[in-house]
């Protein structure tokens, strides 16, 4: 997070993070496409679509007294490239933790939770976040609130859950605008601006 009170700047950084195939790339695009800037993200991909390394666009808010950057990553889901991740994941304001919401993704759902977790270790807590569990247009889903139970939810304060179904755009722009709001929240109580409208 950067504040310039002098420009009335605010830049912050949110990354998009979840397992191999979960559709943290198409998220990222669905949500530049709501926005008429679908050709605003960057993607290192290899030869069969895979991202490599992120994805990577900016997004442009403005009010009258202050300007909002917002830097929008997503991690490789591949394990190959599990190196990128911390690298990626350094000084960001919020998470997107994508889910693939098909039962035979269920367990790597739960790998890349945990591994996000460790990153962070005690921090993570405080973090803002949403947990989307994307792909719901498709048949044979796992029980969400079991997966709520596994990674004992109820210990972050800072988190909220959404349904999405990237490829369609469904939840993807209110997941984004539920995190945004979690992260203004947590600027405005720490006192460090006056004022976010």
């Amino acid at each position: 997070m950067i504040i310039d009170h002098l420009s009335q700047t605010i830049q912050l950084k949110i990354c998009y993070f979840g397992p191999a195939l979960s559709g943290k790339t198409t998220t990222l695009k669905s949500l530049f496409k709501h926005f008429g800037k679908e050709d605003r993200v960057l993607s290192i991909d290899s030869s069969v679509r895979r991202t490599l390394f992120f994805d990577y666009g900016t997004i442009v808010f403005e009010n009258k007294q202050w300007l909002l950057k917002l830097h929008l990553y997503s991690t490789t889901g591949q394990d190959f490239y599990i190196i990128t991740r911390p690298i990626t994941l350094r000084a960001i304001d919020g998470i997107i933790f994508v889910a693939d919401s098909q039962n035979s993704a269920y367990y790597r759902n739960l790998t890349s939770w945990n591994e996000l977790c460790n990153y962070f270790e005690e921090d993570f807590e405080k973090i803002p976040k949403i947990l989307a569990f994307n792909k719901q247009d498709l048949d044979d889903k796992f029980n969400t609130s079991e997966f709520l139970e596994n990674i004992n939810s109820f210990k972050y304060h800072n988190l909220k859950t959404k349904n999405t179904a990237a490829i369609y755009g469904e939840g993807i722009v209110e997941s984004f605008e539920e995190l945004l709001e979690l992260i203004l929240k947590k600027i405005y109580k720490s006192e460090m601006i006056s004022l976010v409208e």
